[in-house]
């Protein structure tokens, strides 16, 4: 085969594969219909080319394995191939509808197309009966509206083919009545018009016709052979139909509540009667009742609750004993009276067992519902709470017995954390009836508890030169919250002080409160610190409180006193002068020391560590200042070697010495400064040369002072001092010695204070002054005038910065 045919014919075949029909083609026909009976022309209908059928090789499936149509593949026309029942094809009568349902395939190329042919019905078959002899055997005392049921007759077709009505040949003594089931099929029963008289005619045939509802309608027929029993005529009867009966409920068993007596007018064994529940008595009746079959006699058999049945229904036959038994029937009601035997119920319909702590009031926690399965008084109950007082709920009747258990008040977890809820239930019987049932619920927590501190400020002293990481205090807050919401992370609230955030200096362990010191502080720096901790728990949203904690630093002795004046470089002795003829009591010199320490840490005195003469000085221990004891004679050494100890007060004490040497001179000429100086009185010396050596010597040594400290200030690049504040100025003494040089000292303090300390014959003042910032003070000297005018500029010149 050519490839290209080849190709083709693939193509064609799968395009015949994906073009199957999805549309059905539906055609009616009546069942039956001849053989060879042309349906409709398939070819047209579904769009195909008649002529090429035989090619394409037309055909239609088996249904059944039988071929009912058959297509002509010259003229493309559907026809019967089979004879079609529809009776055989679709037995079942639950619808009206018969369909065949069957494919035509064309194989060149594929294609299948679905066909649809209903197939309706036809009145070909007549209505028969199951039986064509219908016996029936009626007693000559059946009343006259007696009913006999008979067999119906069927019928294979549907719809208005089937049954449609009975008909019954002519009696004076029965008729029919037709009945339709669910499914549309026709019942009869035949019924009693007349009373029977076997004597008369002792057997009735009739003939039953059913005819169905077909064009035209077609019927079948069953002959009904009646046979008149002669039967006992009288049956028992009882005085009254119907019987009303009260009983109380929890009767004793065996109570005897009723004797039933049926007469007979009969003789001998017809007139014997026997007493039975009938089958309209139901089995609970009979399980709570008894009945004796002789004598009639209805007693107690079980428990009688009128909460499960509040009356009864009897039903008993009388029949008699003949071989055709008569039965009379009677109604026996039984009614039950209530007793208070049924403690009153409380259901729980719904409740909440966790409830939160802010829920509002009014919020329902149970729904309840009370019952009393008595009746009257005995049904009527009253629900409280037991201690209704004392519990933040109360009863809100919804409805006829439903009751709402709602809050009334705010709860608080902390105060109490759940309740127990007892509910009381009674009914107003005689005596009456209680009953008790407990709903426990549980307050949940919500965060409405700030976490507190035991106090609201924290005092810590702490040592100075203290060791870092040294736990400082344990600061723990409560909270009396539950679980998360009590959960306190703590943390310090960032204060920076001097350009230091506060964090730096402290640190609090989140988890526990504990606070630490993260280094070593300095008295002499850094006095106190002022900050807050902040306690926060992890509810949503989370509360917090904060404290403050005051860090106090406590002052050490690890200062050594510095002696500022008289000045001297590291390890020289000072020289100091006096005129040999200076009186008794007269001011040689002055020590002063200074402590960067505090208190008693800071407070100096001064003692003589070693003196040449012991009795020609003496040293105040409290001002330092050395005095003459007596004058001085020719015999007493020219030089005079002086060492003076300033210890603190502290413990352990710390200390420095000074060594002076004075030497005496025979005569000293004043010397004035450039200010105006008020000279103190002394003894003046007449040898004018002896002035004026002085005088240049001290100029000189005052000019070589002060080319050092300009070069020590240039040197260290100091801040400028500042001048002594106004009003705090105090002279101590002048001195004409050269020995005090001017200078300044930087140095931390506790306190706030400025001292003038001043050297009588120089006119030099020294002043101790605070900085601004507290972080120390300025020691200078000045010239004596300008601390008298409080003149606020300092002549002094930086020497050292400590």
């Amino acid at each position: 085969m050519d490839p290209r045919r080849r190709w083709r014919l693939g193509f064609a075949v799968l395009s015949a594969l994906w073009s199957l029909a999805s549309a059905v083609t539906r055609y009616s026909i009546p069942e039956e219909i001849p053989v060879g009976s042309v349906i409709a022309n398939i070819a047209t209908d579904l769009g195909l080319d008649a002529h090429s059928l035989l090619e394409r090789k037309v055909k239609l499936d088996y249904i059944h394995s039988k071929k009912y149509l058959e297509i002509n593949k010259d003229t493309g026309e559907l026809f019967i191939a089979e004879k079609i029942d529809r009776e055989y094809l679709c037995p079942a009568k639950t619808s009206s509808f018969c369909f065949l349902k069957m494919d035509v395939i064309i194989e060149n190329p594929i294609r299948i197309f679905n066909i649809e042919l209903e197939i309706m019905d036809i009145n070909d078959n007549a209505p028969q009966f199951r039986r064509e002899r219908i016996p029936l055997d009626v007693s000559e005392s059946a009343t006259p509206g007696e009913r006999f049921s008979l067999t119906n007759a069927v019928d294979a077709d549907v719809g208005e083919n089937s049954i449609e009505t009975y008909y019954l040949s002519e009696s004076n003594e029965f008729t029919i009545e037709i009945q339709s089931g669910s499914d549309g099929t026709k019942y009869v029963d035949l019924v009693l018009k007349a009373s029977l008289d076997r004597e008369k005619q002792a057997v009735h045939t009739l003939t039953l016709t059913a005819v169905d509802g077909g064009i035209p309608a077609r019927s079948g027929t069953a002959s009904i052979i009646i046979q008149v029993l002669d039967i006992n005529d009288n049956a028992p009867q009882f005085d009254r139909q119907v019987y009303s009966v009260d009983l109380i409920e929890n009767a004793p068993i065996g109570t005897l509540i009723m004797q039933l007596n049926a007469t007979d007018l009969d003789e001998g064994a017809n007139a014997d009667v026997i007493y039975s529940f009938t089958l309209y008595t139901s089995e609970k009746t009979q399980e709570k009742f008894s009945l004796d079959p002789t004598n009639g006699e209805i007693r107690v058999k079980d428990v009688i609750d009128f909460e499960e049945v509040k009356s009864f229904e009897m039903y008993v036959e009388a029949k008699d004993k003949a071989v055709n038994p008569l039965s009379g029937q009677c109604k026996i009601l039984v009614f039950i009276t209530d007793l208070n035997d049924n403690h009153p119920e409380i259901t729980i319909k719904s409740s909440q067992s966790l409830i939160k702590e802010n829920d509002p009031v009014g919020t329902v926690i149970a729904v309840i519902s009370v019952s009393d399965r008595d009746s009257g008084d005995n049904g009527k109950v009253v629900l409280s709470i037991h201690n209704a007082e004392m519990l933040p709920f109360a009863l809100n009747k919804s409805s006829e017995d439903f009751f709402a258990l709602t809050v009334t008040e705010s709860l608080d977890r902390e105060r109490i954390h759940s309740y127990d809820i007892t509910l009381h239930v009674t009914d107003r019987g005689t005596p009456p009836l209680t009953d008790n049932e407990t709903i426990s619920v549980t307050i949940q927590d919500v965060n409405d508890n700030a976490p507190t501190f035991p106090q609201t400020l924290y005092t810590i002293h702490l040592m100075e030169n203290n060791e870092p990481g040294a736990l400082l205090a344990s600061l723990t807050a409560h909270d009396p919250d539950l679980h998360e919401n009590q959960y306190l992370v703590y943390f310090i609230i960032e204060k920076e002080i001097a350009n230091t955030s506060m964090s730096m200096l402290f640190s609090i362990n989140p988890e526990n409160g504990n606070l630490y010191a993260l280094r070593t502080f300095d008295y002499e720096r850094e006095k106190e610190f002022l900050f807050h901790i902040e306690a926060r728990d992890s509810g949503l949203p989370p509360l917090s409180s904060n404290v403050t904690v005051h860090i106090i630093i406590l002052d050490q002795n690890d200062n050594t006193p510095l002696i500022v004046s008289p000045w001297r470089p590291q390890g020289a002795v000072i020289e100091e002068k006096i005129p040999r003829s200076s009186d008794k009591g007269s001011l040689v010199t002055k020590v002063i020391a200074l402590d960067a320490d505090s208190m008693q840490n800071s407070r100096i005195t001064y003692q003589f560590l070693q003196i040449t003469d012991t009795p020609l000085f003496s040293l105040d221990q409290y001002n330092g200042e050395i005095r003459t004891t007596r004058m001085f004679s020719y015999r007493d050494p020219k030089d005079q070697h002086l060492i003076i100890i300033a210890r603190d007060n502290g413990e352990p004490p710390r200390s420095a010495t000074v060594t002076i040497k004075i030497s005496t001179v025979d005569q000293v000429v004043t010397q004035f400064t450039e200010t105006t100086e008020v000279p103190v009185e002394y003894d003046l010396i007449t040898d004018l040369n002896l002035y004026l050596l002085i005088g240049l010597g001290s100029v000189l040594f005052l000019l070589l002072i002060t080319i050092l400290v300009i070069i020590v200030l240039k040197c260290q690049e100091p801040k400028p001092s500042q001048a002594a504040p106004q009003g705090r100025n105090s002279i101590i003494s002048q001195r004409n010695s050269s020995s005090i040089a001017d200078s300044t000292l930087i140095s931390s303090d506790a306190y706030w204070y400025s001292l003038f300390l001043a050297e009588t014959r120089k006119g030099k003042v020294v002043v101790r002054q605070p900085l601004p910032n507290g972080a120390g003070f300025i020691v200078s000297s000045i010239p004596g005038s300008a601390a008298l005018t409080e003149t606020s500029a300092s002549r002094s010149s930086t020497l050292q910065v400590l």
